[in-house]
């Protein structure tokens, strides 16, 4: 799902909220021979072999598809972009929607015969997916974590989010099912956020050294994008 702007916080009965995790929108591809992570331009990531090895560990052959972001976080819990970019720190994987799940199970007749065989999850409501990839993470994962949410109050957690310099929010409607094309999402940005001081620049910069142009190009993109929320 791709992400649009929000320029102000808000709360709403049928909304939940995410803090938004600062690193590499990724998908995670798991079947029982490996784990690929795929970016959003549908380019494969080949430089976290480490990251894979960890994750595929933590799924133990689980055929799934998550979304979620690659990060690295310092001691507090807090992500470094820096850390992430030029891979001083090891990585880890922030899930946050669920999209196919091979153990997908069901209460309901109809939907039992459907996931016989695994399931394309999409469909069904984000709450459902949510707790649907609750029982895909483990809370003792060596890689692999799971975003937590709060329902309704966005303004309380933006104020969380700025007070703790973070990134910002996201805000997704608690219903909606997971329609690549459909600009749902909300990100809505801590303007004071002081690890984008300079960042622009610096994708610049590297950019022009770095043989992988793709990975600065999608960086400076991102950074373009915030421009304006």
């Amino acid at each position: 799902m791709p992400l649009s702007g929000a320029r102000a916080p808000f709360s709403h009965p049928d909304w939940l909220f995410e803090l938004k995790w600062d690193g590499f929108r990724a998908l995670l591809y798991s079947d029982r021979d490996d784990v690929r992570l795929v970016s959003r331009n549908g380019n494969t990531f080949k430089s976290f072999p480490g990251l894979c090895e960890g994750l595929a560990r933590d799924l133990k052959g689980r055929g799934c598809v998550l979304d979620g972001e690659i990060v690295c976080l310092d001691l507090h819990g807090k992500p470094q972009f820096r850390d992430l970019l030029f891979r001083r720190a090891e990585p880890m994987f922030y899930a946050f929607d669920l999209l196919w799940d091979e153990h997908t199970r069901s209460d309901d007749d109809q939907e039992r015969r459907s996931f016989r065989n695994g399931g394309d999850v999409r469909y069904l409501p984000l709450i459902d997916r949510k707790l649907r990839l609750r029982s895909v993470v483990s809370k003792r994962g060596e890689r692999l974590l799971y975003c937590d949410h709060i329902e309704h109050d966005g303004e309380w957690l933006f104020r969380l989010a700025c007070h703790n310099d973070l990134e910002g929010i996201v805000a997704k409607r608690m219903f909606d099912p997971y329609l690549p094309e459909c600009r749902s999402w909300l990100k809505i940005r801590n303007q004071q956020y002081s690890q984008w001081i300079g960042r622009q620049e610096l994708f610049e910069r590297e950019r022009a050294s770095d043989p992988d142009a793709r990975l600065w190009d999608e960086c400076a993109l991102a950074c373009e994008s915030t421009k304006n929320y």
